[in-house]
């Protein structure tokens, strides 16, 4: 019976009603990444909010590893009724069709995009025994120390910047696998690996005390967490650039009029003064809550330049 009525409610006989009618039982919210995690945090308080509106929660399920691979999967593989969502990020809905030869789902058939909630802002930081404090002070002090100095980085697009500035300034500094953020922090506060680029909510504590200087964020415009802190655009760099996000999105053929009043709703709580402040901008989330169709426009530009990138930076699909 359930796939009769999603059946006919997919080509538009019930759509109206459906939509009207949702939800009559919790979300479930698929992520590709483990608990604690940003999308994980992000959804469970965004779902709270919607809890109180709808009468309905929504249950978050993590699905993580298989270099985010396997939350892939269970989006797409899922029952596209509209009660399961996904919260997926760059790496699956982009990067990962041109960095493995294979994956188990196509990212531009299998999800119906719903709405880019947010970009996360991505800041290089440098343990403040360096003593430098911008990104030209940093490749005078590399050069002056030649492969002493080393830097880890948690996204493709962070790393082919770091590769582009390297070879423009001349700067020596060596790239060290990322293994998380825990991990990350501890090595550049021990000073093992002096110099990161990830996430600024990970930093936040330690800029604020002065144990390590904030160089350059990615962010268009200057964060309002750090007023002080030049962009990459500012500093002059014009090249291949991606922005983090997670994006939310339903197993594709899910009703649209379902993904529109789910994205409206999600749009209504982001817009939220209290909520937008607190959950999003002081986690250095930049609110977006975009339409369908602009997510859809969105992803397909992103795409494209992630295989720009890849290829570029002259890296090989596994």
């Amino acid at each position: 019976m359930t796939r009769l009525v999603v059946a006919l409610c997919l080509i538009g006989v019930c759509a109206p009603a459906l939509a009207q009618d949702y939800p009559t039982r919790p979300i479930r919210a698929l992520t590709a990444t483990s608990a604690g995690g940003t999308s994980d945090v992000f959804m469970r308080v965004l779902g709270e909010e919607v809890r109180k509106r709808w009468g309905q929660p929504i249950v978050v399920e993590n699905r993580p590893g298989g270099a985010m691979n396997i939350g892939g999967r269970a989006c797409a593989d899922a029952l596209n009724d509209g009660y399961t969502i996904c919260i997926l990020p760059a790496e699956t809905l982009a990067y990962n069709q041109v960095l493995f030869k294979q994956i188990p789902y196509d990212p531009a058939k299998d999800f119906a995009p719903i709405t880019n909630p947010f970009f996360t802002t991505q800041v290089m930081v440098a343990n403040a025994a360096l003593n430098v404090h911008s990104l030209a002070e940093l490749a005078a002090l590399s050069k002056a120390k030649p492969s002493t100095l080393s830097y880890t980085a948690a996204s493709i697009p962070l790393i082919a910047f770091m590769d582009n500035w390297t070879k423009e300034t001349g700067a020596d500094i060596v790239k060290v696998p990322f293994r998380g953020g825990a991990e990350a922090v501890n090595n550049v506060m021990g000073g093992s690996t002096p110099v990161a680029f990830f996430g600024l909510a990970n930093w936040l504590a330690f800029i604020r005390d002065g144990t390590v200087n904030a160089l350059v964020v990615d962010s268009k415009k200057r964060s309002p967490l750090l007023p002080d802190v030049p962009t990459l655009t500012e500093l002059g760099y014009g090249g291949n650039l991606t922005r983090l996000y997670f994006g939310i999105v339903a197993p594709s053929g899910t009703p649209e009029p379902i993904i529109h009043k789910l994205r409206d709703e999600f749009a209504l709580i982001g817009n939220d003064p209290a909520f937008r402040q607190k959950r999003m901008i002081d986690v250095a989330l930049e609110p977006v809550f975009d339409t369908p169709e602009e997510f859809a426009k969105f992803l397909q530009e992103d795409r494209a330049a992630s295989a720009r990138i890849v290829r570029e930076s002259g890296m090989e699909p596994q």
